[in-house]
């Protein structure tokens, strides 16, 4: 009996984590970057570029497995964008806003204590993809 129910708990923990719905007030905000950070459960990054640059990266993120859209858009100067991990289905949230002259990122974890640098590898991933794409 115990047995069945870890079980149930386990899938019931992972349906969870797969299907819960994402909070657009709590995910589409200000990602507020003053500087390029590291952190535990994510990354920020500030680049120069104007809304040219930021379509480019929109493009390049919605190309990204397992990426969508959860709000925003280039022309509204703030987009973010939900990317789910293939097995296990964990998502990391990245907002992306066009401030002045440059672009502000923030990418981060929904579950857990650390993302083990998913989120700065998959950011640095876009990053370098836009160095080498053409711009306007």
């Amino acid at each position: 009996m115990v047995f069945w129910l870890i079980v149930i708990l386990i899938v019931g923990g992972l349906a969870w984590i797969r299907f819960a719905p994402s909070d657009v007030a709590v995910w589409h905000v200000d990602p507020m970057v003053a500087s390029d950070q590291d952190l535990t459960g994510g990354v920020r990054r500030r680049i120069d570029g104007g809304l040219d640059t930021f379509e480019r990266l929109h493009g390049i993120i919605l190309a990204t497995p397992r990426t969508e859209l959860l709000a925003g858009s280039p022309a509204e100067g703030r987009a973010t964008y939900v990317t789910r991990s293939q097995w296990m289905g964990f998502p990391d949230y990245t907002t992306v806003q066009f401030t002045d002259d440059h672009l502000e990122l923030f990418s981060r974890l929904r579950f857990g204590q650390s993302d083990f640098g998913v989120n700065k590898a998959r950011v640095e991933g876009w990053l370098a993809a836009l160095e080498t794409q053409p711009g306007d």
